[in-house]
This record gives C-alpha cells, sequence and structure tokens, in this order.
C-alpha cells in the first residue's frame, strides 16, 4: 500500500490491526476455554519440543571448540537434564499437564503473599484494598486448585491460558476501537 493509498483510506493501518488480531485472539481463547484439556495437551506437547530444542542447543555448545571442559561438561549435563524433560513431556503430556498446575498454584500462591503484603504495607493510600481482594483471590484459586489435584489439572491450564487469550483479545479489539475513533496513524512506514 502506497502513501498517496494510505492517505485515501480514513482509518488508520495499526488500530485496524489490533481489531482484528483482537479478535482473532479472543476467538482463540474462547475455543481453549471450550477445550481446555485439549489446550492443555497442546501447550505441554509444544513446552516438550522447545525442551528438545533447547536440549540440541546445549549439546551442540557441549561441543563447542573455544569452551573450557567444565563449561563443556555443564552444557551437556543441561542438555540432558532439558532433554529428558522435554521428551517426558512429549511422550505423556498429561504428566505436563500436573506439573504446569503445580507451577500455577505456586505462582498464585506467591502472587497472593507478594500482593497481600503489598496491600497491607501501602494500607491506607487509595485504592489499597484492590490489591488485598487481588491477593485473597489469588490465594483462594491457588488452594482450589491444589485441593483438586490432580483432577484440575485436566482443564486448569488450558482453561486459565483461554481467559488469558480472551481477555488479551478483547483488550487489543477495544483499543483499537479507540484508537480508530480518534484517529490514531500508525507511523510505521508501509513498503510497496
Amino acid at each position: 500500500m502506497n502513501s498517496t493509498t494510505r492517505e485515501m483510506t480514513s482509518e488508520p493501518i495499526a488500530p485496524r490491526r489490533a481489531v482484528v488480531g483482537g479478535i482473532v485472539i479472543a476467538l482463540l481463547g474462547v475455543l481453549a476455554i471450550m477445550f481446555p484439556f485439549v489446550t492443555g495437551l497442546s501447550l505441554s506437547i509444544l513446552l516438550g519440543g522447545v525442551l528438545v530444542i533447547g536440549a540440541l542447543v546445549h549439546a551442540a555448545h557441549a561441543f563447542g571448540r573455544e569452551r573450557s571442559r567444565g563449561s563443556r561438561l555443564l552444557q551437556a549435563v543441561l542438555g540432558v537434564l532439558y532433554g529428558v524433560a522435554g521428551i517426558s513431556l512429549l511422550v505423556n503430556p498429561v504428566f505436563g499437564l500436573v506439573t504446569l498446575t503445580l507451577l500455577v498454584v505456586a505462582f498464585l500462591f506467591l502472587d497472593g503473599i507478594v500482593e497481600i503484603a503489598w496491600a497491607v504495607r501501602v494500607r491506607g493510600q487509595q485504592h489499597w484494598v484492590w490489591l488485598l481482594v487481588s491477593g485473597v483471590i489469588s490465594l483462594v484459586a491457588a488452594g482450589l486448585l491444589w485441593m483438586g489435584l490432580p483432577s484440575t489439572a485436566i482443564w486448569a491450564v488450558g482453561f486459565l491460558f483461554g481467559v488469558n487469550l480472551l481477555a488479551t483479545g478483547i483488550a487489543m479489539a477495544v483499543y483499537g476501537r479507540g484508537a480508530m475513533a480518534i484517529g490514531v496513524e500508525d507511523e510505521t512506514p508501509i513498503s510497496g
């Protein structure tokens, strides 16, 4: 699209892309929420594949010419660790779901503790209660997921990933519509 054509269009390029991208991401989020087990397995398999690639990279570094023997040994150990973890996830992605769910539980628990501590520290300031509420919600979510293990592993990771995609997609689309309404121009040069 050349600059003359771009000037003739009434809508800027970037906000339109944000709206379309946001809608696509939101729809993917809805699909992930509808099929959380498939989404979770897919994420587990993807993580396994990434770890196997990491194992190959570490193995390549282990045999690099400009490495000391200690560095080569550490790279080889990391390569084996990545490889075992990656192959384990690829062979048994449900195991990966349980592991990922445990990581989510740990994250929510630590997030809750930090937010509650932060709320206590800024108590009395405007909106400090929202930090406290957010921290309590994180702790409750962590507790519910923990109490439901291992059955929560079947849906938790996929569902939470879907909710994140849905929220991100909606935010992008709303941002794009708002930017189109005020006429924000994209400053990125377009070749063509």
